[in-house]
């Protein structure tokens, strides 16, 4: 990713090797007023690219927003059912557990409801009901998860567009004048550098997210598989079957 960030990076430090010399030159004549623009101003120079970078970190908020609040450990794992699921099984009723953990749409009742369905061919078939299970969502929570990288490497490429479109504004405008001076130019080297530190900003933040959202998930998803398992080997291994029997 670092790799990735070079070359925006590089195109920031020319741009604002560009404004700064463009800011030298003004300062050097004596009758030049500096005008300094506010973070409003500079925004409103960006255009559609501009609109299209703020569209996509809202988007982006939203999904994290989201994410926070749907793959919390308390939405993924069902105390409840999981404890009743568990007084069913040791009281042998397969049938009934399975009924009760399909209707519920937790990431712990699908592993259960994956593991019972297999349940008619043993134990083991039951644990590998489980773990297949428990691959299909994971991949499935995941997958909702990388749209906070989508939107991440998105920014930067909408930043580097909005830095290509400003530079070509700046050439139009030098090419149309005799003796173009640096404030002729000054308007697309605005947008450029707004626009690029918007994308870095927007991938920053985005792919900060992303990582820390997909470490808790497979954190919380493996913890929840552990327990799933050791339930199931309390109350449907041959041991637990053979202590229930005495």
């Amino acid at each position: 990713m670092v790799r990735k960030l070079v070359p925006y990076v590089g195109v920031v430090a020319l741009m604002a090797f560009c404004a700064l010399g463009a800011y030298a030159m003004q300062e050097g004549g004596a009758d030049q007023v500096v005008v300094k623009k506010t973070w409003f101003d500079l925004f409103k120079s960006t255009g559609l690219v501009g609109i299209l970078l703020v569209t996509t970190s809202m988007i982006g908020t939203a999904l994290l927003i989201q994410y926070m609040v749907t793959m919390s450990e308390s939405k993924l794992e069902n105390q409840a059912v999981l404890a009743e699921v568990e007084n069913l099984l040791s009281q042998g009723q397969v049938d009934e557990a399975y009924q009760i953990a399909s209707e519920d749409k937790s990431y712990s009742s699908r592993l259960i409801a994956g593991a019972l369905a297999r349940s008619f061919g043993g134990f083991d078939e039951t644990k590998k009901g489980m773990e297949e299970t428990a691959a299909v969502e994971g991949f499935r929570l995941n997958s909702k998860v990388s749209y906070l990288s989508l939107v991440g490497n998105i920014g930067p490429l909408l930043g580097l567009l909005g830095t290509v479109t400003g530079m070509i504004a700046s050439f139009q405008v030098i090419e149309g004048k005799k003796s173009p001076t640096p404030g002729d130019m000054a308007h697309g080297v605005y947008e450029s550098l707004v626009n690029t530190t918007i994308g870095l900003f927007i991938a920053i933040i985005f792919l900060t997210a992303y990582f820390f959202m997909k470490n808790r998930v497979s954190d919380t998803t493996l913890r929840i598989n552990n327990a799933v398992g050791e339930m199931l080997a309390r109350t449907m291994s041959p041991e637990a079957q053979q202590g229930a029997s005495k």
